[in-house]
């Protein structure tokens, strides 16, 4: 089992998705996202697996609130900012192969597992 979970350093969510894959002694990769991002290949095996990009766009985070996100009409304008600006994804994503979740969900994962 590959797990990647991609976070940001001050998120409460990733540090409990953290603390879940350690409490079960299962291996991870974390990925800060706002630093490093995610590359065109994973975002969309992680688009594909959580139903649409609306469900990775963090809309309270500043970077959203400084893009103007909400005006802009064109599904590839946003793609294309969202992948230029890694701080408006919501976090965590976790990644396993091609399965995906957008925040704390300890009960998909422990199907993962099993």
């Amino acid at each position: 089992m590959n797990i990647q979970i991609f976070g940001k350093p001050k998120c409460f969510d990733t540090k409990k998705a953290e603390r879940y894959f350690k409490e079960r002694r299962i291996k991870y990769q974390l990925i800060d996202v706002a630093k490093f991002g995610m590359s065109k290949g994973e975002y969309q095996s992680v688009k594909n697996a959580v139903g649409g990009m609306e469900a990775l766009i963090d809309e309270k985070s500043k970077e959203y609130a400084g893009q103007y996100i909400q005006y802009l009409g064109d599904k590839a304008d946003i793609e294309e900012r969202l992948l230029e600006n890694p701080g408006m994804f919501k976090t965590p994503v976790v990644r396993s192969g091609k399965k995906a979740t957008v925040g704390y969900q300890p009960e998909v994962w422990g199907e993962w597992i099993q």
